[in-house]
């Protein structure tokens, strides 16, 4: 295990937020018309993996209920599409390598607020089965959150036994 990410790619960082009935919260982007995904940042200089998710969920999904679980030991990393990795972060990075955090929603639904921060980064929001999200995600993260699901499969059994996730 690495400390930095593979060069050539952001250091990012992704959450699985998991409520009590084992559901998966997914965010809908703005800027992208019927894209899904769950939330994910950079991981700012100095800052610990599970600092950067707690300050992502709150950015994200405007709520600080929840705790981690587990995290992925190893980056997982994914390429952007040729012409998003020419647009984005000045084309320095040809994709996004992430430490992905498990974390439990302690809260209920009214704890999520995704106009807490401005502006924000997604306009909708549900809780999905695993076979939901990677149905709803765009085709280039779905690898990245097949192994997420497989890095987190014991946990999430432990989590939740036979719950729906």
């Amino acid at each position: 295990m690495s400390d930095r990410p593979p060069a050539g790619y952001r250091a990012n960082v992704g959450i699985v937020l998991v409520n009590a009935a084992g559901e998966i919260f997914v965010g809908r982007r703005r800027d992208t018309p019927n894209a899904w995904q769950m939330p994910q940042g950079g991981i700012d200089k100095g800052e610990t993996v599970r600092a950067a998710a707690a300050r992502e969920l709150a950015e994200e999904a405007g709520t600080d209920k929840a705790e981690p679980v587990a995290e992925t030991p190893d980056w997982l990393a994914y390429d952007l599409p040729r012409n998003l990795a020419r647009r984005l972060w000045g084309g320095r990075y040809r994709g996004q390598a992430q430490k992905w955090v498990l974390m439990r929603f302690t809260g209920t639904d009214a704890d999520i607020d995704l106009f807490r921060h401005k502006p924000p980064e997604f306009d909708a929001w549900r809780w999905v089965s695993k076979s939901d999200l990677l149905d709803s995600i765009v085709a280039f993260k779905r690898p990245v959150y097949e192994q997420v699901l497989a890095a987190f499969a014991a946990d999430l059994e432990g989590l939740h036994g036979a719950s729906r996730v």
